[in-house]
């Protein structure tokens, strides 16, 4: 097992750099990248980095050479022979064959596009612009990167032995979590945890010690790399992106309205039914399924990921209930904010009732909060979205009116577009 304070003590990048491959990355971006490739391969799109926690100003901690030297090596980046092997021909939920060859080749001579990078008021600026299916991979490098040189920046003071004693405090925190999650009944969990990392060696380390502490409860990871390494399925479907962007390309309202359903209908044709996860609360859940088509009750379940967790479940049951589904047989994801009592909770409380499972992001991958003095090493709220389609601004809602994004006036528009009401704001914690 690695030895991670003294790597982090002898730190050479070259040895360890923040992202070492191409598919170090979560893989619902790869699904969703090869549905944008055959499906709007014209798109331009516009990402953006949003640090949401603006008590952490980046670019006062953050040396913007030894950025600027990391983003240039993940646009260094090729796929490998072995990487491209198991992507071709490994099985992923239960189909052999989930990648084309036509998206596999243009995979394996892509190379990231390039960035821009500006200081302003304390923070980074950091932006990506080109066809979709190319900057649409930036988006977790770009977060895995500077949450840790964030975390780099505040260990770099730290003795030898000061950092011996932090793992060993980081290690059994989670080990505690990990013992906790180990008398739940029918759990099902994996890790979720690549964009906001404290390292890829302790998100390495957090999945090793899931996979021995839960055995079959751990059920595998969104980190691509790890799950080839670790030989563990690879988890995820699809993201906000996806109606964020088909809905910036709407002509008129009623296009507008229509846009998450085209999403989904061009994801079920992209996957001949399999990875039929509905994600429900880009424009509010509750509106969402009011207007839903009948087919998509028939789909596997849903991925919860903003506003109160219960109560859009509830909604869930309830929605399947009225058109004649069995939501015992249904799966709701559980993926916003989770720790362990709140995983713990929601298991009690829809155990029977639906498939609960868990995708458990940054509480398990970066809970340093309060192990050092001083400086904080509390992870915070680091996104990068797509801002803009083709010129036209993207908008996001969510069910957390405080997760909106997007120009005011069109913010307006897509709340009355989805009649969107009151909304209960959370705080966000990461």
């Amino acid at each position: 097992m690695v030895d991670i304070a003294t790597r982090v003590w002898n730190h050479k990048w070259k040895i360890d750099p923040i992202v070492r491959s191409l598919i170090d990355t979560d893989f619902y971006k790869l699904l969703m990248c090869q549905s944008i490739f055959r499906n709007k391969p014209d798109t331009n799109v516009t990402f953006s980095l949003i640090n949401r926690t603006k008590t952490i100003r980046l670019a006062e901690l953050i040396d913007e050479g030894e950025l600027r030297e990391q983003l240039d090596h993940v646009r260094s980046l090729r796929l490998t022979r072995g990487e491209s092997t198991w992507l071709r021909g490994n099985m992923f939920y239960g189909k052999r064959q989930m990648f084309r060859s036509d998206f596999m080749q243009w995979f394996e001579n892509m190379r990231l596009p390039d960035y821009h990078l500006e200081k302003r008021d304390g923070q980074y600026e950091l932006t990506f612009e080109g066809a979709w299916h190319e900057v649409m991979l930036w988006e977790i490098p770009a977060l895995a990167v500077l949450m840790e040189m964030r975390g780099r920046a505040v260990l770099e003071q730290q003795g030898r032995f000061e950092l011996q004693v932090l793992y060993a405090r980081a290690m059994t925190r989670l080990w505690e979590k990990v013992t906790q999650l180990r008398a739940i009944d029918g759990l099902r969990i994996a890790d979720f945890g690549t964009r906001r990392r404290h390292s890829f060696l302790w998100q390495d380390w957090a999945v090793q010690a899931m996979q021995e502490g839960l055995e079959d409860k751990f059920i595998g990871t969104s980190n691509c790399l790890i799950a080839m390494r670790r030989e563990l399925e690879a988890i995820g479907t699809n993201a906000h992106e996806l109606p964020m962007v088909y809905s910036a390309l709407a002509e008129s309202d009623a296009d507008l309205a229509q846009a998450p359903y085209q999403v989904l209908a061009d994801w079920q044709d992209e996957h001949d039914g399999n990875l039929r996860i509905i994600l429900p609360d880009t424009y509010g859940t509750a509106g969402f399924l009011q207007r839903a088509p009948d087919w998509l009750a028939a789909w596997t379940g849903i991925r919860v990921d903003s506003g109160d967790p219960a109560t859009c479940a509830e909604a869930a049951i309830r929605w399947w209930q009225d058109r004649g589904e069995d939501p015992r047989e249904k799966l709701v994801i559980f993926s916003d904010g989770l720790d362990v009592d709140k995983i713990s909770e929601l298991h009690r409380q829809f155990a029977g009732r639906v498939k609960a499972s868990f995708g458990w992001g940054t509480m398990l991958t970066n809970d340093f909060g309060g192990l050092t003095d001083g400086s904080s090493l509390a992870p915070f709220s680091l996104v990068c979205k797509a801002v803009s389609a083709n010129g036209r601004p993207t908008v996001k809602l969510s069910d957390n009116p405080n997760k909106a994004m997007g120009p005011a006036d069109e913010i307006a528009r897509y709340k009355r577009v989805f009649g969107v009401g009151e909304q209960a704001a959370q705080a966000i914690k990461v």
